[in-house]
């Protein structure tokens, strides 16, 4: 095993621009490497949930970045490589396949003891392993939301759209293929606006699966799909657009820049809004009674207000019945700015939706500490400590607390 730096004192935060040039490395590693794929480190990887399992769990999705062939049920399955981390440490590490018993998991374990990237104020930080050829892997742990974001934006993903091997052509039955492509030979611009494409996204994943009612019934699963399916629909119009162009070359290095600068402007946007889009629809259709991008003091904002402007502004409605509802696709860091979006609610719960997989314990706890409630999908909430698991909001919890004040239509 190669000697591993550690250290009990918490890792300093790096400077904005180191943060941008890491995230820039890891896009060249990725775009070098055989294979790439990323995830949020959840507290069981990060030891935050006192489980016994080791190391750093891999769906069975994106298992072809540890072994060629799958494992079998019924026996493990092991391999070695050397992983070489962002601190300049090396690690022999063992790729794992589990299949005896009741088991049926792939991890990555043997990182040495107390090794830096598997403490739990790691927990949420976005992971993303290389493989460079069979023996040789780069890992890199981005741990706040410059450097998370700045990833993400370089590939057009959404914190829901990780866990997954990056590159890879989302999954989605033949139909919704289908209707992708149809949207696609209508299209009379280059992009859509993330509005266009949010409502699209919607309107593919409910004539394919035709469960309009799950809105209502199950908003935690409708907001995933929707999620999911815009992701599909934008990879779908991005090949369309711009792999013609990328197969015929360039006629030069500026030429190339230009149309690179393009790219990545169309992805950065994509996700944006995405969020705001779904959940917008979402409150609609349960009749709540709200608006967005609501102005309250000076330039103060907040992204969604319930039940109205007109009900903050005036001095004769109690505080007591709005609510504010902040929604940030990541919140390691940012969340702390939505503590002062309104000073009506100042003393009150903040309420905060977010598809962040995962946060440390300290952050949850000073969250906790300033009236912070995060609201997260349903499938998410597993990744985040246990301890703080039962004062997540869902987003039915949510909606639901919403009606109970009356602010429905």
């Amino acid at each position: 095993m190669t000697a591993i730096k550690t250290s009990d004192a918490p890792a300093p935060s790096a400077p904005a621009s180191d943060e941008a040039s890491s995230a820039a490395e890891a896009t060249r590693t990725v775009q070098a490497g055989e294979l790439s794929f990323c995830k949020f480190l959840s507290s069981n990887d990060t030891g935050e949930t006192g489980a016994h399992q080791a190391g750093i769990y891999i769906p069975k999705s994106a298992s072809s970045i540890l072994f060629h062939e799958p494992g079998v049920k019924g026996e493990n399955k092991k391999g070695r490589a050397r992983i070489h981390w962002p601190d300049g440490t090396c690690t022999e590490s063992s790729f794992t396949y589990y299949g005896k018993g009741t088991r049926d998991e792939y991890r990555i374990t043997c990182f040495g003891r107390g090794f830096e990237y598997l403490r739990p104020r790691y927990t949420g930080a976005l992971f993303v392993l290389c493989r460079m050829d069979a023996e040789d892997y780069k890992a890199f742990i981005f741990n706040t939301e410059d450097e998370i974001n700045g990833f993400l934006d370089n590939f057009g993903l959404s914190p829901a759209d990780t866990n997954v091997l990056i590159g890879a052509q989302p999954a989605g039955n033949f139909r919704e293929i289908e209707e992708i492509q149809r949207f696609i030979t209508t299209l009379k611009v280059n992009f859509p606006d993330s509005r266009t494409m949010s409502a699209t996204a919607r309107d593919i994943e409910e004539r394919v699966w035709d469960h309009a009612d799950d809105a209502i019934l199950r908003p935690d699963k409708k907001l995933v799909e929707w999620i999911r399916v815009e992701y599909a629909l934008f990879k779908a119009i991005e090949i369309f657009r711009y792999q013609p162009m990328i197969e015929e070359g360039f006629r030069d290095i500026d030429e190339f820049l230009a149309k690179a600068l393009k790219i990545l402007n169309s992805r950065k946007s994509r996700a944006g809004k995405s969020l705001e889009h779904h959940l917008t629809e979402l409150f609609t259709r349960n009749r709540l009674l709200f608006e967005t991008q609501v102005r309250t003091e000076g330039r103060k904002t907040v992204d969604f207000l319930f039940p109205s402007a007109a009900a903050y502004h005036d001095e004769d409605y109690s505080s007591a019945h709005l609510v504010s509802l902040a929604a940030k696709t990541t919140c390691k860091d940012r969340w702390r700015q939505i503590l002062n979006e309104a000073d009506r609610l100042r003393d009150g719960k903040k309420y905060l939706c977010t598809l962040q997989r995962g946060i440390s314990s300290e952050q949850l706890g000073e969250m906790t500490r300033e009236g912070v409630v995060l609201v997260v999908p349903k499938p998410y909430i597993k990744e985040y400590p246990a301890a703080f698991r039962a004062d997540i909001w869902t987003v039915k919890k949510f909606i639901d607390f919403i009606r109970s004040k009356n602010h429905v239509k």
